[in-house]
């Protein structure tokens, strides 16, 4: 093997290791930033439920109102035949 056969194989062997280096790197980056946000999560959480404790109990929300009851007086609502006949009469296509 001569001389420049050996610095070729040096120049990608080193090569290869700065980009596996690289990579490491940026696993090491993100696994920071992932670690970070995690934590600030925690913090926030623990800073939530800390914060409902120290507050008094809401009171309880108040019943739903009840449901309008239909109309029970006597007028009795159009035949059908007559509403379509309105409803086409106002311009609605049915």
């Amino acid at each position: 093997m001569t001389q420049e056969d050996r610095n070729r194989a040096d120049a990608r062997f080193s090569k290869a290791a700065r980009a596996a280096n690289d990579a490491q790197s940026g696993k090491t980056e993100r696994d920071a930033a992932l670690k970070a946000v995690t934590d600030n999560m925690a913090k926030l959480r623990a800073l939530r439920l800390a914060r409902e404790a120290a507050e008094s109990p809401r009171p309880a929300s108040a019943s739903k109102k009840a449901r309008a009851k239909p109309k029970t007086s006597g007028e009795k609502s159009p035949a059908l035949a007559d509403w379509l006949a309105s409803q086409q009469n106002g311009g609605r296509r049915t």
